[in-house]
């Protein structure tokens, strides 16, 4: 447990739902001088891997791949980005980023279950890449 505070895990991504749920997150939950560790986690999508008995198989060259992983390591930036500017304010609230890669529906209880989180906090129903 964080020192005198808790471990509040916020999933979040591309979509607004996810966003609303950090900033109700900040409202409701997290007391400017509570001494919490927020922890914002972003899911990058699995790569693209097919196999043979998928009917298809797609072979990327490793310029197109690493085309890709930076694509999608801006994106986590910038969604990391916007989340630690809705925290800017929190003096007393440690403020650490979890990037992951793989499904978001198992990485997240995953990262809960690991750091022994005391909440997780995650929009609903968007259907973003959070579902």
């Amino acid at each position: 447990m964080a020192e005198n505070g808790r471990k509040i895990l916020v999933a979040i991504d591309e979509g607004d739902e996810s966003m609303y749920a950090l900033t109700w997150c900040l409202n409701n939950v997290i007391s400017e001088h509570s001494k919490d560790t927020l922890i914002l986690c972003y899911v990058k999508p699995p790569r693209a891997v097919s196999t043979a008995m998928e009917g298809t198989v797609w072979a990327f060259s490793p310029d197109v791949m690493a085309s890709i992983e930076r694509y999608s390591n801006g994106v986590a930036q910038c969604v990391i980005d916007k989340a630690k500017r809705a925290c800017k304010h929190l003096n007393d609230v440690k403020v650490d980023i979890a990037v992951e890669q793989g499904d978001p529906r198992d990485m997240i209880c995953e990262l809960a279950e690991k750091l022994n989180v005391d909440m997780l906090v995650m929009g609903s129903h968007g259907y973003g890449l959070i579902k």
